[in-house]
């Protein structure tokens, strides 16, 4: 395998575990704009929310709404407030073993991102709130990169201000599809979905994972050359 010097992981469902916090905030946002649960139009709109997971939350918005920018940036509003009240009453806990994970990593030599599809005011207040932020070396949303997941920017954007020569000594480590195709697109040698967030091994391998792990506490082993996780599935299996 080739060496890795950069490893790109998400936020949500990967690295932090509080995915429902995620869910009731779009729930809360979208209840704003008139779409409420019981409703076919609510049942539409969560199904959108499922399938764009890793994706700007703004991009989200204006799929539900499509062609009412306002009603977008109402319900992003709503939900940047929803999440972030949330973080700030109960706080985010981190996915088990990943605090570990990133010491081993770092430890190693290797380099982390997070990379989120947060805006920069929520991604600072995720920040803000986690003990362990001096476990990674930076962290990027969309506006730091031009586009989200799925588009490679942020990954790129990551390359760049690591000083890493090479896409190919990059992994990348996420819930969602999108972070799998965000991935592949920006050329990173690994691309491990995990089973710990929103999207099926299907859905990841669907993406272009590279492997499946049941936790990102599997992806030291994966990076460092011990001996792969019982988890490890690479996608020419399927």
């Amino acid at each position: 395998m080739t060496p890795v010097k950069l490893a790109c992981l998400d936020l949500a469902g990967t690295t932090i575990s509080d995915i429902d916090m995620v869910e009731r905030a779009f729930a809360e946002a979208i209840a704003t704009q008139g779409i409420v649960p019981g409703t076919s139009a609510y049942a539409r709109a969560m199904v959108h929310v499922h399938r764009s997971r890793g994706c700007p939350k703004i991009e989200v918005f204006r799929g539900i709404f499509p062609g009412n920018e306002a009603q977008a940036q109402a319900a992003n509003l709503t939900f940047e407030r929803s999440f972030e009240g949330a973080i700030e009453r109960t706080g985010l806990v981190p996915a088990p073993g990943a605090v570990e994970a990133l010491e081993k990593l770092r430890d190693a030599g290797v380099r982390i991102a997070l990379v989120t599809g947060f805006s920069r005011s929520t991604l600072g207040r995720v920040l803000g709130s986690l003990p362990w932020a001096d476990k990674f070396d930076l962290a990027l949303c969309p506006e730091d990169a031009g586009r989200g997941r799925p588009y490679p920017d942020m990954v790129l954007t990551a390359v760049l201000r690591s000083g890493v020569e090479d896409v190919r000594h990059v992994a990348v480590a996420g819930d969602s599809e999108s972070d799998m195709l965000c991935g592949r697109r920006a050329g990173a040698s690994v691309v491990a979905g995990v089973l710990t967030g929103v999207h099926s091994r299907e859905r990841l391998l669907g993406g272009g994972a590279t492997h499946i792990l049941d936790s990102i506490a599997d992806l030291p082993a994966l990076l460092l050359g011990a001996d792969a996780p019982a988890s490890e599935a690479r996608a020419s299996a399927r």
